[in-house]
């Protein structure tokens, strides 16, 4: 098991440690700036990217899940957090159109940079990994199907995390207040 475990981190060092610095700091700055935080993936994307709206809640951050029955209005200057590998999925360019529509932003996490996703959104980190519709990147990955994108985008929500407790002196103290207690 062990060289398994050591090719998965590998390719997960490989491919954070090509997105973009600048692209990055932009993510940081619009989730940063954004009264309430949106996201929006399905799948095993739609998970990690739930796991990133959960952290933003226990810095105190405003984090929805699209698609929840809790989840409020959209408003002016807020933020939709969508990742998309391929960057093409229709009913999440729809929804990126319908938000800044409503005065809002949008953030992509894609593998594909050129997607009509990316190029509609204000921001974007394009994650170099394979994903369903995006076979082509700047290396392969030996896992299956789109694993390495999906851990990637689970990363780069906590890294950003991370960023922003920097930022606001918050430490795991005071987050762990806001954990859930009703385990």
């Amino acid at each position: 098991m062990n060289e398994y475990e050591e090719q998965i981190v590998k390719e997960i060092s490989q491919s954070l440690e090509k997105i973009s610095n600048d692209e990055f700091d932009q993510a940081l700055d619009l989730v940063e700036s954004s009264p309430k935080v949106f996201v929006l993936a399905l799948g095993r994307a739609g998970f990690a990217i739930k796991s990133f709206a959960m952290r933003l809640m226990h810095m105190g951050k405003e984090a929805y899940v699209i698609g929840e029955t809790i989840t409020p209005n959209f408003e002016k200057n807020d933020l939709l957090v969508i990742a998309s590998g391929s960057g093409e999925t229709k009913q999440f360019i729809q929804m990126a159109e319908k938000a800044q529509g409503f005065g809002g932003k949008v953030l992509a996490f894609t593998g594909n940079g050129t997607s009509t996703l990316a190029k509609l959104s204000d921001a974007k980190v394009v994650i170099p990994a394979p994903s369903k519709n995006v076979q082509e990147s700047d290396f392969t990955s030996v896992q299956p199907m789109a694993s390495l994108y999906e851990q990637s985008v689970l990363l780069l929500g906590d890294s950003i995390v991370l960023g922003l407790m920097e930022k606001s002196d918050k430490e795991n103290e005071e987050m762990f207040k806001r954990h859930s207690n009703l385990e």
